[in-house]
C-alpha cells in the first residue's frame, strides 16, 4: 500500500528549486521519523526478545550441564477403596561429574511422569563431593542405609571405576574416576545408592580434617 500511494506521474513531479526549504525539512523529518519509529520499535521488539532468549539460552545451558540416568523403573500398587490402582516409580540419578550428584525418587501414573519428578527430587538433595585432581576421593568412606551398606576407597590413577549396579552409577556422575567400591549388604537399588550417597557426604578434605582437629596440615600427613 505504501507503494503504491508514492507512485507519482513523472510531469506532476515540481522541480527542486520550486520546493521550499521549509517543506523539505518538513518531508524529511516525516520521513525519518516515521522510518526511526519504525525502527525503534522493532529494536525494542528485539531487544525484548533478545533478553527473553537469553534467559532462556542460560536455563537451558544450566540443565545441560546435568546428566540423569534412571536407576530402577518399577510397577506399584496402591489398595484403594474401589480396588488397587497401578502407578510406576522411579530411582533417578542426576549429577554434573564436577562433584555434585544426588538421588531422587519419583511415583507418577505414567513413565514419563515418574522421571520427571525423580529429577526434580534428586536436584534438591544434592551432594559436594571433594574430588582429588586424579578424579578420586581424598579418603575411605563407609555409608549405610537400611540394610545396605557400602565401601567406597580412593585407587590410583589409571584403576576406573570398581563398582556395580547403583553405586557405579552414582560414582560415574559424580565425576569419580578412579575408586575401589564394595557392596557388603542389601541388594536393593534404593537402599545402595543411598547409602554411596551417605559415604560420599562424609567424605572430608585434608585440609577441613586438620582445620577441624586443630592441627597443621604436616601433622596429617606424617
Amino acid at each position: 500500500m505504501t507503494e503504491t500511494n508514492d507512485q507519482i506521474q513523472t510531469g506532476a513531479v515540481p522541480a527542486a528549486s520550486d520546493v521550499p526549504a521549509a517543506a523539505e525539512g518538513q518531508q524529511e523529518q516525516r520521513r525519518g521519523g516515521g522510518a526511526g519509529g519504525r525502527g525503534d520499535a522493532k529494536g525494542d521488539r528485539r531487544g525484548g526478545g533478545g533478553g527473553r532468549g537469553r534467559d532462556n539460552r542460560r536455563g537451558q545451558e544450566r540443565d545441560s550441564e546435568w546428566q540423569e540416568r534412571v536407576v530402577q523403573i518399577r510397577r506399584v500398587s496402591k489398595t484403594v477403596k474401589g480396588g488397587k490402582k497401578m502407578s510406576f516409580r522411579a530411582i533417578v540419578v542426576v549429577g554434573n561429574e564436577r562433584g555434585q550428584v544426588g538421588v531422587g525418587v519419583g511415583k507418577a501414573g505414567d513413565v514419563i511422569g515418574a522421571v520427571r519428578k525423580g529429577v526434580a527430587d534428586g536436584k534438591k538433595h544434592l551432594v559436594k563431593v571433594p574430588l582429588t585432581r586424579t578424579s578420586s576421593i581424598p579418603t575411605l568412606s563407609n555409608g549405610r542405609d537400611g540394610a545396605a551398606s557400602v565401601l567406597i576407597r580412593p585407587a590410583a590413577p589409571g584403576t576406573g571405576v570398581i563398582a556395580g549396579g547403583s553405586i557405579r552409577t552414582v560414582l560415574e556422575l559424580a565425576g569419580i574416576k578412579n575408586v575401589l567400591a564394595k557392596r557388603l549388604g542389601s541388594k536393593t537399588p534404593l537402599n545402595n545408592a543411598r547409602a554411596a550417597m551417605q559415604a560420599l557426604e562424609g567424605l572430608r578434605t585434608h585440609k577441613e580434617t586438620a582445620k577441624e582437629r586443630g592441627i597443621s596440615l604436616e601433622q596429617i600427613y606424617s
